[in-house]
């Protein structure tokens, strides 16, 4: 279904380069004066999230990560996994490639958001190389490419439009890793570029899989939602309400924030708190933080913002790419409809998941990898 093209020796493919995390020592020295020079704010008590990050819930982490937290140990596992960065249309791209057992896997790109990075799918990784770990079939593995948007952790400090990343990551894995055709999978920022990926080059994928779509907005007929649809739209409209300031800010300021951020270990875990609540492990919470952190990569992934809310308009926006599409809702998320879905791309699957919410690869890879499985194997017996 996805196969590889025969390996040559070329200047793109001689680009990509193994990598290894090593964060220099003075890098956690200085982390650690930083958080052991907060200077808290007063807060109103008994608030909770009402007034944005927990006054208290901040201080507790605040104290993990200073006292407890560990980095060189998770550094440590993340350097399991084969890392590489390569050199894709001038820009420094950060990625993992791990193959897949069993004949003929099928490439997978996995795309993430924020305030997440590759660490998302840190998890989902050994289950889909390996398809018996989920009860999968042998014949039915992946070869897994775990990107680094650029602007986040790993990658070059560079924010692009979704059309440029499309493009990007179109011919990192084409023309630099030498795959012909492959399925496309992520969510949040990483489902806009994949759907701007089907709609501007649908040649090189063979299905895409997504946990959200895109929302209602201005260009949306309103009259024409079904009540499903009509539910969906005023959740979301009630959300960017009372939780969508950081967008806001971020697509019209971001180095505003950077500048405070970048230079308050405290203060970016409390920013992106605000979007990773459902997240209740310390460690690995840390540990996602931590790559914003080391690689100074919070005001690049604040610039992505910037760069999709000021790119000039896709000639193509509004359409509907082709490409065969599965998308799963999450019961923690927003109340997606199977009809809207069906407007935004080409559905083939669509799964309501038991569980889980808008960092589901993370928090429930079982249930993910399983679904990103089915429907692959569903496209293989349609071929």
């Amino acid at each position: 279904m996805a196969t590889k093209q025969p390996t040559a020796a070329n200047d793109t493919q001689e680009s990509v380069k193994p990598f290894k995390i090593d964060v220099p020592q003075a890098t956690l020295d200085d982390l650690q004066e930083r958080l052991k020079r907060t200077r808290w704010t007063d807060g109103t008590e008994n608030t909770g999230w009402e007034y944005g990050t927990d006054l208290g819930f901040m201080k507790e982490l605040a104290d993990y990560w200073q006292h407890h937290y560990d980095w060189r140990k998770h550094e440590s596992y993340l350097n399991q996994f084969n890392h590489f960065k390569a050199n894709v249309d001038g820009v420094e791209v950060h990625f993992i490639h791990e193959r897949g057992k069993g004949p003929n896997p099928t490439p997978i790109l996995l795309l993430h958001g924020w305030p997440d990075s590759f660490y998302r799918f840190h998890r989902v990784i050994p289950l889909l190389t390996d398809p018996a770990r989920h009860g999968g079939e042998a014949n039915n593995s992946f070869d897994v490419i775990v990107a680094s948007i650029p602007g986040f952790g790993f990658s070059e400090h560079k924010a692009l439009s979704n059309d440029e990343l499309a493009v990007l990551f179109a011919n990192l894995m084409t023309k630099v890793l030498g795959y012909q055709k492959f399925v496309a999978a992520g969510g949040d920022a990483g489902s806009v570029i994949i759907q701007a990926m089907a709609l501007n080059h649908p040649d090189v994928l063979s299905g895409i899989h997504l946990t959200d779509v895109g929302y209602p907005d201005h260009t949306t007929d309103f009259a024409s939602l079904t009540p499903p649809e009509q539910e969906f739209a005023a959740f979301i409209q009630q959300w960017w309400m009372s939780e969508g300031a950081f967008n806001m800010i971020q697509s019209t300021k971001p180095q505003t924030l950077a500048i405070a951020m970048n230079d308050s270990p405290v203060g970016m875990a409390a920013w992106l708190l605000l979007l990773l609540r459902e997240v209740e492990d310390k460690e690995e919470l840390l540990t996602n933080i931590m790559i914003y952190w080391v690689t100074e990569t919070i005001g690049s992934s604040f610039r992505w913002y910037y760069a999709a809310a000021h790119a000039a308009p896709s000639p193509k926006h509004g359409q509907r790419s082709e490409v065969p599409a599965a998308v799963a809702h999450c019961p923690m998320d927003a109340p997606l409809p199977r009809e809207w879905a069906a407007r935004r791309v080409n559905l083939q699957h669509f799964t309501d998941f038991p569980r889980g919410g808008h960092f589901t690869a993370w928090m429930e890879p079982q249930i993910y990898a399983k679904d990103v499985a089915d429907f692959v194997q569903q496209l293989r017996d349609r071929q």
